[in-house]
């Protein structure tokens, strides 16, 4: 593939190309066969010290297990289990393990968000009240008065779906120690009975901050569930299965585990003091995903193989386009994955954990975005778009040097679930030793 093409990742048809050249003609099906990685331009020698960093992590006792998978144009480069599922259990990680995706739900429904875009249910402009009449009385916190009660004030503008879809409309998950944090604390929208009653507490509830003002870690992607419910007129687990999952062939993806893959269903840990803990050890009822919640989490809920979420995350990698099934226009990826963020959020002030929106690094529509990376300090190429789980999975699309990358772990808290993730990044481009290839 000449350099030409690979800058030209957003126009579809240089990739449809390069694939129908590699398989003879034709839409070529996805082989998780790995190849060996000179071919791709790694060195395999090199992508040793990506394994010893896994590796590491587990001999250390600091994670159970885990599953990476690394590909390039199209080709799985390399494809790793390494420790356990269960350690209790002694049953090893292996491939057709489910995981808890948590947060890396998010740029999934900003796929289900543009499909419906590209049939012209929604603009970003649009105010969200267009579509949720209960948040027409939105008001912004303006601090507390003298009587300790929280001063409200109309909104500069309205929320709009792209601030929602950036974090920048105001909304918040209530997990920190503000007078808006504490209204969450108490109405506790995401411990509805459904998307709809979680609506209703959220529009009782003020804005941080003026809309596009500032950015927020926030509860928005669950709006944007309601939102494909709403404008789809389908549950968003059904949107999903229909309109991604199964044409992608993401076999094990949903929002929840049934009886017949429990066996499967990889085994939650938290890092509690160096030590590896299970949930459902501490005391707290698991969350088991045993059946089809009522409330279907557009921001954390899904669960998937680490095989399902490759699959999704290289139709993005194809602008779109995965063994002929089409999702999503080449163009329609481009939006999403670049950033959305306007000069003065990107100060280092926002973010999340090592998520840091600075210069060179913002966000696009549910997912951050690399857009100069030597601005961000980071080896990644220009556009590269990811993003991560509560639990430690991760993933990330390079559309300069046709790179994928997955991760999945199960491992809660702790310092090392960002920091892992940026060192895989590391580990992987110190590898790529014939970019040109």
């Amino acid at each position: 593939m000449t350099m030409g093409c690979k800058a030209a990742w957003w126009i579809f048809i240089c990739a449809g190309a390069a694939a129908a050249a590699s398989a003879g003609g034709g839409a070529r099906t996805l082989d998780m066969t790995a190849v060996k990685p000179e071919a791709l331009g790694f060195s395999s020698e090199r992508l040793e010290r990506l394994h010893a960093l896994i590796q590491g992590e587990i001999d250390d006792q600091r994670l159970a297990g885990a599953i990476t998978i690394l590909a390039r144009h199209g080709r799985v480069v390399d494809y790793r289990t390494y420790g356990m599922q269960d350690v209790a259990r002694g049953a090893p990680m292996t491939k057709d393990v489910i995981f808890r995706d948590y947060s890396m739900t998010k740029p999934v429904t900003g796929v289900a968000m543009m499909i419906l875009f590209e049939k012209g249910k929604w603009l970003p402009a649009d105010p969200l009240s267009k579509y949720i009449p209960e948040f027409a009385g939105l008001k912004v916190f303006a601090g507390v008065n003298g009587d300790g009660k929280a001063n409200l004030v109309e909104p500069e503008h309205a929320p709009t779906v792209r601030e929602l879809m950036t974090h920048t409309a105001g909304f918040s998950y209530g997990s920190g120690h503000s007078a808006v944090d504490a209204m969450y604390q108490e109405q506790k929208p995401m411990q509805s009975r459904d998307l709809g009653e979680m609506v209703k507490k959220l529009a009782a509830i003020p804005l941080n901050y003026q809309p596009g003002k500032g950015w927020t870690y926030s509860v928005s992607m669950d709006v944007e569930g309601y939102l494909v419910e709403k404008l789809s007129g389908q549950s968003l687990g059904e949107f999903m299965w229909r309109r991604i999952f199964e044409p992608l062939g993401m076999k094990d993806a949903g929002f929840y585990v049934p009886r017949e893959k429990r066996a499967r269903f990889a085994t939650n840990y938290r890092d509690t003091e160096g030590r590896l803990v299970p949930v459902s050890a501490e005391g707290k009822p698991p969350e088991d995903y045993a059946a089809a919640p009522t409330m279907p989490s557009g921001g954390g809920g899904l669960v998937s193989t680490a095989e399902d979420y490759y699959r999704f995350a290289q139709m993005l990698a194809n602008g779109g386009e995965l063994d002929g099934k089409r999702i999503l226009a080449p163009s329609t990826v481009r939006l999403m994955a670049s950033n959305h963020l306007p000069g003065p959020l990107l100060t280092g002030e926002f973010g999340i954990g090592q998520h840091v929106m600075r210069p060179g690094f913002g966000y696009g529509f549910n997912c951050a975005v690399v857009f100069d990376p030597a601005a961000a300090a980071l080896p990644d190429g220009k556009d590269t778009f990811f993003w991560d789980g509560a639990a430690g999975t991760w993933f990330w699309v390079d559309p300069a040097n046709d790179i994928v990358f997955i991760g999945m772990i199960q491992r809660m808290g702790g310092n090392d679930n960002h920091s892992l993730e940026y060192r895989s990044h590391s580990t992987v481009y110190q590898a790529l030793a014939d970019p040109s290839r």
